[in-house]
Protein backbone atom coordinates (compact mmCIF):
# COMPACT_ATOMS: atom_id res chain seq x y z
CA UNK A 1 0.00 0.00 0.00
CA UNK A 2 1.33 3.44 -0.93
CA UNK A 3 1.41 5.88 1.96
CA UNK A 4 1.61 9.54 0.96
CA UNK A 5 4.30 11.57 2.69
CA UNK A 6 3.97 15.28 3.23
CA UNK A 7 6.65 17.90 2.74
CA UNK A 8 7.94 19.75 5.79
CA UNK A 9 7.76 23.48 5.20
CA UNK A 10 9.34 26.48 6.85
CA UNK A 11 6.62 28.88 7.92
CA UNK A 12 6.71 32.34 9.39
CA UNK A 13 3.68 33.72 11.24
CA UNK A 14 3.63 37.46 11.88
CA UNK A 15 1.33 38.28 14.77
CA UNK A 16 0.50 35.97 17.66
CA UNK A 17 -3.05 37.01 18.37
CA UNK A 18 -5.87 34.50 18.27
CA UNK A 19 -5.54 33.57 14.58
CA UNK A 20 -1.75 33.72 14.46
CA UNK A 21 -1.13 31.59 17.54
CA UNK A 22 -3.68 28.92 16.60
CA UNK A 23 -2.43 28.79 13.00
CA UNK A 24 1.24 28.68 13.92
CA UNK A 25 0.72 26.04 16.59
CA UNK A 26 -1.37 23.78 14.36
CA UNK A 27 1.04 24.09 11.42
CA UNK A 28 3.89 23.12 13.75
CA UNK A 29 1.93 20.22 15.20
CA UNK A 30 1.47 18.86 11.68
CA UNK A 31 5.24 18.64 11.21
CA UNK A 32 6.26 22.01 9.84
CA UNK A 33 8.95 24.29 11.23
CA UNK A 34 7.23 27.46 12.42
CA UNK A 35 8.61 30.71 13.75
CA UNK A 36 6.12 33.24 15.14
CA UNK A 37 6.88 36.96 15.33
CA UNK A 38 5.42 39.49 17.74
CA UNK A 39 6.56 42.97 18.78
CA UNK A 40 5.56 42.35 22.42
CA UNK A 41 8.79 41.16 24.06
CA UNK A 42 7.07 40.10 27.27
CA UNK A 43 4.51 38.04 25.39
CA UNK A 44 7.21 36.37 23.29
CA UNK A 45 9.17 35.46 26.41
CA UNK A 46 6.08 33.98 28.06
CA UNK A 47 5.37 31.84 25.00
CA UNK A 48 8.98 30.69 24.86
CA UNK A 49 8.49 29.53 28.44
CA UNK A 50 5.48 27.46 27.43
CA UNK A 51 2.70 29.86 28.44
CA UNK A 52 -0.32 30.15 26.15
CA UNK A 53 -1.52 33.77 26.40
CA UNK A 54 -5.13 33.09 25.32
CA UNK A 55 -7.80 30.68 26.51
CA UNK A 56 -8.74 28.23 23.77
CA UNK A 57 -9.74 24.61 24.52
CA UNK A 58 -7.18 22.09 23.32
CA UNK A 59 -4.56 24.67 22.36
CA UNK A 60 -2.29 24.00 25.35
CA UNK A 61 -1.88 20.36 24.38
CA UNK A 62 -0.72 20.96 20.79
CA UNK A 63 1.26 24.03 21.85
CA UNK A 64 3.25 22.05 24.43
CA UNK A 65 3.89 19.22 21.97
CA UNK A 66 5.05 21.56 19.20
CA UNK A 67 7.48 23.34 21.52
CA UNK A 68 8.75 20.08 22.98
CA UNK A 69 9.48 18.76 19.49
CA UNK A 70 11.29 21.97 18.56
CA UNK A 71 8.94 22.89 15.71
CA UNK A 72 7.42 26.04 17.22
CA UNK A 73 9.59 29.04 18.04
CA UNK A 74 8.99 32.68 18.91
CA UNK A 75 10.90 35.86 18.18
CA UNK A 76 10.61 39.64 18.01
CA UNK A 77 12.99 39.68 15.03
CA UNK A 78 11.07 39.94 11.75
CA UNK A 79 14.25 39.51 9.71
CA UNK A 80 15.07 36.22 11.44
CA UNK A 81 11.61 34.85 10.62
CA UNK A 82 11.76 36.13 7.04
CA UNK A 83 15.06 34.54 6.08
CA UNK A 84 14.07 31.19 7.64
CA UNK A 85 10.62 30.89 6.03
CA UNK A 86 9.25 29.86 2.64
CA UNK A 87 5.68 30.90 3.40
CA UNK A 88 4.90 33.91 5.59
CA UNK A 89 1.46 34.37 7.10
CA UNK A 90 0.24 37.85 8.03
CA UNK A 91 -1.99 37.42 11.09
CA UNK A 92 -2.27 41.05 12.06
CA UNK A 93 -5.10 43.07 13.59
CA UNK A 94 -7.49 44.88 11.25
CA UNK A 95 -9.68 46.84 13.69
CA UNK A 96 -12.71 48.72 12.38
CA UNK A 97 -12.57 52.48 12.14
CA UNK A 98 -15.43 54.79 13.08
CA UNK A 99 -16.99 54.28 9.64
CA UNK A 100 -16.66 50.48 9.76
CA UNK A 101 -13.73 50.36 7.34
CA UNK A 102 -11.01 47.88 8.33
CA UNK A 103 -7.74 49.51 9.37
CA UNK A 104 -4.94 48.06 7.22
CA UNK A 105 -2.11 50.06 8.76
CA UNK A 106 -0.61 47.03 10.54
CA UNK A 107 -0.82 44.83 7.43
CA UNK A 108 0.62 47.42 5.06
CA UNK A 109 3.27 48.46 7.57
CA UNK A 110 4.59 44.90 7.75
CA UNK A 111 4.34 44.59 3.95
CA UNK A 112 6.62 47.61 3.66
CA UNK A 113 9.19 45.91 5.92
CA UNK A 114 8.94 42.68 3.95
CA UNK A 115 9.70 44.55 0.73
CA UNK A 116 12.94 45.80 2.24
CA UNK A 117 13.88 42.30 3.42
CA UNK A 118 13.31 40.88 -0.06
CA UNK A 119 16.16 43.09 -1.26
CA UNK A 120 18.42 41.46 1.31
CA UNK A 121 17.18 37.87 0.95
CA UNK A 122 15.86 37.53 -2.59
CA UNK A 123 14.55 33.96 -2.62
CA UNK A 124 10.97 33.36 -3.77
CA UNK A 125 8.40 33.42 -0.96
CA UNK A 126 4.64 33.31 -0.62
CA UNK A 127 3.11 36.05 1.53
CA UNK A 128 -0.28 35.01 2.87
CA UNK A 129 -3.02 37.30 4.16
CA UNK A 130 -4.56 35.21 6.94
CA UNK A 131 -6.14 38.21 8.63
CA UNK A 132 -9.67 39.08 7.61
CA UNK A 133 -9.11 41.94 5.18
CA UNK A 134 -11.20 43.96 2.72
CA UNK A 135 -11.48 43.07 -0.93
CA UNK A 136 -8.41 44.29 -2.78
CA UNK A 137 -5.98 43.94 0.14
CA UNK A 138 -3.87 41.28 -1.61
CA UNK A 139 -3.34 43.77 -4.44
CA UNK A 140 -2.34 46.50 -1.98
CA UNK A 141 0.10 44.22 -0.15
CA UNK A 142 1.59 43.15 -3.49
CA UNK A 143 1.99 46.77 -4.58
CA UNK A 144 3.57 47.75 -1.26
CA UNK A 145 6.16 44.96 -1.42
CA UNK A 146 6.82 45.42 -5.14
CA UNK A 147 7.52 49.11 -4.58
CA UNK A 148 10.55 48.07 -2.51
CA UNK A 149 11.96 45.10 -4.44
CA UNK A 150 12.29 43.33 -7.78
CA UNK A 151 12.43 39.89 -6.11
CA UNK A 152 9.95 37.17 -7.08
CA UNK A 153 7.04 36.64 -4.68
CA UNK A 154 3.31 36.00 -4.60
CA UNK A 155 0.63 37.35 -2.28
CA UNK A 156 -2.13 34.91 -1.41
CA UNK A 157 -5.47 35.33 0.36
CA UNK A 158 -6.16 32.46 2.77
CA UNK A 159 -9.00 33.46 5.10
CA UNK A 160 -9.48 31.67 8.40
CA UNK A 161 -12.77 30.04 9.38
CA UNK A 162 -12.10 29.40 13.05
CA UNK A 163 -14.77 29.34 15.73
CA UNK A 164 -13.55 30.58 19.08
CA UNK A 165 -13.92 27.68 21.49
CA UNK A 166 -13.36 25.12 18.71
CA UNK A 167 -10.47 26.69 16.80
CA UNK A 168 -8.00 23.82 17.08
CA UNK A 169 -10.53 21.31 15.76
CA UNK A 170 -11.57 23.70 13.00
CA UNK A 171 -7.97 24.18 11.90
CA UNK A 172 -7.02 20.51 12.07
CA UNK A 173 -10.21 19.33 10.34
CA UNK A 174 -11.42 22.21 8.16
CA UNK A 175 -14.70 21.93 6.26
CA UNK A 176 -12.90 23.71 3.42
CA UNK A 177 -9.70 25.62 2.78
CA UNK A 178 -9.98 28.70 0.59
CA UNK A 179 -6.86 29.83 -1.28
CA UNK A 180 -6.98 33.03 -3.30
CA UNK A 181 -4.26 33.26 -5.93
CA UNK A 182 -3.82 33.39 -9.68
CA UNK A 183 -0.28 32.01 -9.36
CA UNK A 184 0.02 28.30 -10.13
CA UNK A 185 3.29 28.16 -8.18
CA UNK A 186 1.71 29.66 -5.05
CA UNK A 187 -1.38 27.48 -5.41
CA UNK A 188 0.79 24.34 -5.53
CA UNK A 189 2.68 25.36 -2.38
CA UNK A 190 -0.49 26.20 -0.47
CA UNK A 191 -2.16 22.97 -1.56
CA UNK A 192 0.85 20.96 -0.41
CA UNK A 193 0.79 22.79 2.92
CA UNK A 194 -2.88 22.07 3.59
CA UNK A 195 -3.13 18.52 2.21
CA UNK A 196 -2.47 16.87 5.61
CA UNK A 197 -5.51 18.67 7.02
CA UNK A 198 -8.01 17.50 4.36
CA UNK A 199 -7.25 13.80 4.11
CA UNK A 200 -10.95 13.02 4.68
CA UNK A 201 -11.74 14.65 1.34
CA UNK A 202 -12.87 18.14 2.29
CA UNK A 203 -11.96 20.57 -0.49
CA UNK A 204 -9.11 23.00 -0.99
CA UNK A 205 -10.82 25.64 -3.11
CA UNK A 206 -8.50 27.77 -5.25
CA UNK A 207 -9.92 31.00 -6.62
CA UNK A 208 -8.82 34.54 -7.41
CA UNK A 209 -7.68 36.76 -4.54
CA UNK A 210 -10.68 39.12 -4.50
CA UNK A 211 -13.20 36.29 -4.47
CA UNK A 212 -11.30 34.70 -1.59
CA UNK A 213 -11.31 37.93 0.41
CA UNK A 214 -15.02 38.38 -0.17
CA UNK A 215 -15.77 34.75 0.72
CA UNK A 216 -14.74 35.30 4.35
CA UNK A 217 -16.88 38.41 4.72
CA UNK A 218 -19.81 36.77 2.95
CA UNK A 219 -19.68 33.72 5.24
CA UNK A 220 -19.71 35.75 8.44
CA UNK A 221 -22.31 38.17 7.13
CA UNK A 222 -24.59 35.26 6.23
CA UNK A 223 -24.22 33.69 9.69
CA UNK A 224 -24.81 37.03 11.39
CA UNK A 225 -27.90 37.53 9.25
CA UNK A 226 -29.21 34.09 10.18
CA UNK A 227 -28.77 34.81 13.89
CA UNK A 228 -30.40 38.22 13.57
CA UNK A 229 -33.32 36.87 11.56
CA UNK A 230 -34.04 34.37 14.32
CA UNK A 231 -33.88 37.11 16.93
CA UNK A 232 -36.44 39.05 14.91
CA UNK A 233 -38.64 35.96 14.82
CA UNK A 234 -38.22 35.69 18.60
CA UNK A 235 -39.39 39.28 19.01
CA UNK A 236 -42.46 38.51 16.90
CA UNK A 237 -43.08 35.39 18.99
CA UNK A 238 -43.24 37.51 22.12
CA UNK A 239 -45.82 39.78 20.49
CA UNK A 240 -48.12 37.02 19.23
CA UNK A 241 -47.70 34.50 22.04
CA UNK A 242 -45.71 31.89 20.10
CA UNK A 243 -42.66 29.91 21.25
CA UNK A 244 -39.46 30.48 19.27
CA UNK A 245 -38.16 27.01 20.21
CA UNK A 246 -41.05 25.43 18.36
CA UNK A 247 -40.55 27.71 15.36
CA UNK A 248 -36.84 26.88 15.30
CA UNK A 249 -37.54 23.14 15.24
CA UNK A 250 -40.18 23.63 12.59
CA UNK A 251 -37.91 25.43 10.14
CA UNK A 252 -34.57 23.85 11.08
CA UNK A 253 -35.56 20.48 9.64
CA UNK A 254 -35.77 22.08 6.20
CA UNK A 255 -32.46 21.12 4.56
CA UNK A 256 -32.44 24.42 2.68
CA UNK A 257 -32.32 26.26 6.01
CA UNK A 258 -30.53 23.87 8.36
CA UNK A 259 -30.51 23.61 12.15
CA UNK A 260 -27.47 25.71 13.01
CA UNK A 261 -27.46 29.38 14.01
CA UNK A 262 -31.21 29.39 14.66
CA UNK A 263 -31.06 29.93 18.43
CA UNK A 264 -32.60 33.19 19.60
CA UNK A 265 -30.76 35.26 22.17
CA UNK A 266 -29.33 38.65 22.99
CA UNK A 267 -27.29 39.17 19.85
CA UNK A 268 -23.96 38.18 18.40
CA UNK A 269 -20.59 39.56 19.52
CA UNK A 270 -16.93 38.61 19.37
CA UNK A 271 -14.06 39.66 17.17
CA UNK A 272 -15.46 38.53 13.81
CA UNK A 273 -19.16 39.01 13.14
CA UNK A 274 -19.51 42.68 14.22
CA UNK A 275 -16.30 43.77 12.49
CA UNK A 276 -16.83 41.74 9.33
CA UNK A 277 -20.45 42.81 8.84
CA UNK A 278 -19.36 46.44 9.16
CA UNK A 279 -16.49 45.91 6.76
CA UNK A 280 -18.45 44.26 3.95
CA UNK A 281 -21.15 46.91 4.36
CA UNK A 282 -18.51 49.62 4.03
CA UNK A 283 -16.91 47.94 1.02
CA UNK A 284 -20.25 47.73 -0.75
CA UNK A 285 -20.79 51.43 -0.06
CA UNK A 286 -17.39 52.30 -1.51
CA UNK A 287 -18.50 50.69 -4.75
CA UNK A 288 -21.84 52.49 -4.73
CA UNK A 289 -24.01 49.65 -3.46
CA UNK A 290 -26.43 50.07 -0.54
CA UNK A 291 -26.37 46.72 1.31
CA UNK A 292 -29.83 47.10 2.88
CA UNK A 293 -29.98 43.68 4.57
CA UNK A 294 -26.81 44.36 6.52
CA UNK A 295 -28.12 47.77 7.55
CA UNK A 296 -30.95 45.95 9.29
CA UNK A 297 -28.71 43.22 10.70
CA UNK A 298 -26.50 45.76 12.46
CA UNK A 299 -29.42 47.80 13.81
CA UNK A 300 -31.30 44.77 15.12
CA UNK A 301 -28.22 43.26 16.73
CA UNK A 302 -27.41 46.51 18.49
CA UNK A 303 -30.88 46.70 20.03
CA UNK A 304 -30.97 42.98 20.81
CA UNK A 305 -27.93 43.24 23.10
CA UNK A 306 -29.87 45.25 25.66
CA UNK A 307 -33.35 43.81 25.03
CA UNK A 308 -33.12 41.86 28.28
CA UNK A 309 -32.72 45.15 30.19
CA UNK A 310 -35.94 46.41 28.61
CA UNK A 311 -37.70 43.32 29.97
CA UNK A 312 -36.21 43.97 33.39
CA UNK A 313 -37.41 47.58 33.32
CA UNK A 314 -40.89 46.42 32.40
CA UNK A 315 -40.92 43.81 35.17
CA UNK A 316 -39.75 46.31 37.82
CA UNK A 317 -41.93 49.19 36.58
CA UNK A 318 -38.94 51.14 35.30
CA UNK A 319 -37.04 51.26 38.59
CA UNK A 320 -33.91 49.11 38.90
CA UNK A 321 -32.12 51.33 41.42
CA UNK A 322 -31.04 49.74 44.66
CA UNK A 323 -31.50 46.22 43.37
CA UNK A 324 -28.74 43.62 43.16
CA UNK A 325 -28.58 41.40 40.12
CA UNK A 326 -26.49 38.31 39.56
CA UNK A 327 -24.75 37.99 36.20
CA UNK A 328 -23.90 34.56 34.83
CA UNK A 329 -21.53 34.83 31.87
CA UNK A 330 -19.40 37.68 30.58
CA UNK A 331 -17.71 36.29 27.44
CA UNK A 332 -19.50 36.74 24.12
CA UNK A 333 -19.86 32.95 23.82
CA UNK A 334 -18.84 29.89 25.87
CA UNK A 335 -15.37 28.31 25.76
CA UNK A 336 -13.53 31.61 25.31
CA UNK A 337 -12.37 34.55 27.42
CA UNK A 338 -13.10 36.96 24.56
CA UNK A 339 -15.48 39.75 25.55
CA UNK A 340 -15.22 41.86 22.39
CA UNK A 341 -18.71 43.18 21.59
CA UNK A 342 -20.14 40.82 24.21
CA UNK A 343 -23.75 41.62 25.21
CA UNK A 344 -22.61 41.56 28.84
CA UNK A 345 -20.68 44.79 28.25
CA UNK A 346 -23.83 46.60 27.20
CA UNK A 347 -26.15 44.98 29.76
CA UNK A 348 -23.93 45.69 32.76
CA UNK A 349 -23.41 49.29 31.65
CA UNK A 350 -27.17 49.83 31.36
CA UNK A 351 -27.79 48.28 34.78
CA UNK A 352 -25.07 50.41 36.38
CA UNK A 353 -26.54 53.55 34.82
CA UNK A 354 -29.92 52.55 36.28
CA UNK A 355 -28.44 52.44 39.79
CA UNK A 356 -28.30 48.67 40.18
CA UNK A 357 -25.56 46.61 41.80
CA UNK A 358 -24.23 43.39 40.25
CA UNK A 359 -22.48 40.18 41.30
CA UNK A 360 -20.86 38.56 38.26
CA UNK A 361 -19.32 35.19 37.47
CA UNK A 362 -17.68 33.75 34.35
CA UNK A 363 -15.43 30.66 34.19
CA UNK A 364 -12.75 32.40 32.07
CA UNK A 365 -13.56 36.01 31.17
CA UNK A 366 -13.50 37.98 34.41
CA UNK A 367 -9.99 39.32 33.72
CA UNK A 368 -10.65 40.37 30.14
CA UNK A 369 -13.99 41.89 31.15
CA UNK A 370 -12.33 44.08 33.79
CA UNK A 371 -9.81 45.32 31.21
CA UNK A 372 -12.53 46.36 28.76
CA UNK A 373 -15.13 47.88 31.08
CA UNK A 374 -15.41 51.50 32.18
CA UNK A 375 -14.73 52.48 35.79
CA UNK A 376 -18.30 53.55 36.55
CA UNK A 377 -19.67 50.15 35.57
CA UNK A 378 -16.94 48.30 37.49
CA UNK A 379 -17.75 50.35 40.59
CA UNK A 380 -21.23 48.79 40.57
CA UNK A 381 -19.93 45.24 40.22
CA UNK A 382 -18.54 42.52 42.47
CA UNK A 383 -16.80 39.60 40.81
CA UNK A 384 -17.46 36.15 42.25
CA UNK A 385 -15.39 33.05 41.45
CA UNK A 386 -18.12 30.52 42.15
CA UNK A 387 -21.30 30.04 40.15
CA UNK A 388 -23.61 29.37 43.08
CA UNK A 389 -22.16 32.11 45.30
CA UNK A 390 -23.60 34.63 42.86
CA UNK A 391 -27.12 33.56 43.79
CA UNK A 392 -26.94 34.59 47.43
CA UNK A 393 -29.07 37.62 48.30
CA UNK A 394 -29.74 38.83 44.74
CA UNK A 395 -33.03 40.17 43.46
CA UNK A 396 -32.76 38.39 40.10
CA UNK A 397 -30.30 36.50 37.93
CA UNK A 398 -29.34 37.57 34.39
CA UNK A 399 -27.85 34.92 32.08
CA UNK A 400 -25.64 36.41 29.34
CA UNK A 401 -23.55 33.44 28.15
CA UNK A 402 -24.53 29.79 27.61
CA UNK A 403 -21.62 28.11 29.43
CA UNK A 404 -22.33 24.42 29.97
CA UNK A 405 -22.15 24.74 33.74
CA UNK A 406 -25.10 27.13 33.61
CA UNK A 407 -27.25 24.59 31.76
CA UNK A 408 -27.43 22.07 34.59
CA UNK A 409 -27.99 23.82 37.90
CA UNK A 410 -30.27 22.46 40.59
CA UNK A 411 -33.17 24.77 39.68
CA UNK A 412 -34.72 24.63 43.14
CA UNK A 413 -31.49 26.21 44.44
CA UNK A 414 -32.58 29.51 42.91
CA UNK A 415 -35.49 29.73 45.35
CA UNK A 416 -33.28 28.67 48.26
CA UNK A 417 -30.52 31.25 47.71
CA UNK A 418 -32.12 34.26 46.01
CA UNK A 419 -34.32 36.92 47.52
CA UNK A 420 -36.81 35.90 44.86
CA UNK A 421 -36.30 33.17 42.20
CA UNK A 422 -36.43 35.51 39.20
CA UNK A 423 -34.40 34.67 36.09
CA UNK A 424 -33.86 36.84 33.02
CA UNK A 425 -32.34 34.39 30.55
CA UNK A 426 -30.75 35.86 27.44
CA UNK A 427 -29.77 32.41 26.11
CA UNK A 428 -32.93 30.28 26.65
CA UNK A 429 -31.13 27.63 28.70
CA UNK A 430 -34.02 26.08 30.60
CA UNK A 431 -37.12 24.16 29.71
CA UNK A 432 -40.25 26.21 30.44
CA UNK A 433 -42.11 23.36 32.16
CA UNK A 434 -39.11 22.56 34.33
CA UNK A 435 -38.78 26.22 35.30
CA UNK A 436 -42.45 26.36 36.24
CA UNK A 437 -42.19 23.20 38.34
CA UNK A 438 -39.24 24.75 40.21
CA UNK A 439 -41.36 27.78 41.08
CA UNK A 440 -39.29 30.23 39.05
CA UNK A 441 -40.29 33.50 37.53
CA UNK A 442 -38.54 32.87 34.25
CA UNK A 443 -38.33 35.40 31.41
CA UNK A 444 -36.39 34.37 28.31
CA UNK A 445 -36.20 35.31 24.60
CA UNK A 446 -39.06 34.62 22.20
CA UNK A 447 -40.86 32.26 24.60
CA UNK A 448 -43.82 32.69 26.97
CA UNK A 449 -42.83 34.05 30.38
CA UNK A 450 -43.26 31.69 33.34
CA UNK A 451 -44.57 32.79 36.73
CA UNK A 452 -45.46 36.33 35.68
Amino acid sequence: MNVKTYQTMKIGVIGTGYVGLVSGTCFADSGNDVICVDIDENKVERMRNGEVPIYEPGLNRVFDRAIREGRLNFTTDLEDAFKNSDIIFLCLPTPPGADGQADLSFVLGVADELGKLFNKYGDYKVIVNKSTVPVGTADKVHQKIASKTDAEFDVVSNPEFLREGAAVEDFMKPERVVVGTRSEKAADLMTTLYEPFVRSGNPIIVMDERSSELTKYAANAMLATKITFMNEIANVCEKVGANVDNVRRGIGTDSRIGKRFLFAGIGYGGSCFPKDVQAIHHTAGEYGYDFKILDSVMKVNESQKTSIVEKMNKFYDGDLSGKTFGIWGLSFKPETDDIREAPSLYITKKLAEAGAKMKAYDPEAIGTFKQATDKDTLASMEFIHDRDEVLKDIDALVICTEWNEFRRPYLEKFAEEMIAPIIFDGRNLYDLNRAEEAGLTYISVGRPAVGV
